[in-house]
């Protein structure tokens, strides 16, 4: 599914924005789910930007207002933040590293932009679980 994914991505003229998502050792599922994120937000789709974040209680999200647990809540939380499709303005991200922290999760360190006038740094915890490969935490800062 995901070679599709990238295909029709490379197809459509996103092969620019794949690189910056792209980063040594990253495995091209997580690149791709992280480009389909990017291109939801920006199509103003918050359930499909979230299609990265692990479906569970235990999903761990920190930002500038605090903590956050669970995925139902980290949605409501960018609900609450981005009510319609012109708040949330253009996202893009651009990764730093992949870091392994055991065979099945990982570290990913980088930066997103929203228009030409916000931005920031997010740290998030890739895990791989029954064959997929979901953020388990996200650290995102202003």
């Amino acid at each position: 599914m995901y070679k599709l994914f990238l295909s029709i991505c490379f197809y459509l003229g996103a092969s620019s924005l794949f690189s910056q998502i792209q980063v040594p050792g990253m495995p091209l599922q997580v690149a791709a789910t992280m480009l389909a994120q990017q291109q939801a937000w920006n199509h103003g789709d918050l359930e499909g930007f979230m299609v990265g974040y692990y479906h569970s209680d235990s999903l761990l999200f920190v930002g500038s207002s605090g903590v956050t647990t669970g995925y139902d809540s980290t949605l409501s939380r960018y609900e609450m933040g981005y009510p319609n499709r012109e708040s949330m303005g253009h996202l893009t991200f651009t990764n730093r590293s992949w870091t392994p922290l055991c065979e099945s999760s990982a570290l990913v360190i980088g930066s997103w932009k929203l228009n030409s006038t916000t931005g920031g740094m997010y740290t998030l915890v890739w895990k791989e679980i029954d064959g997929d490969w979901v953020i388990v935490a996200d650290h995102s800062s202003d």
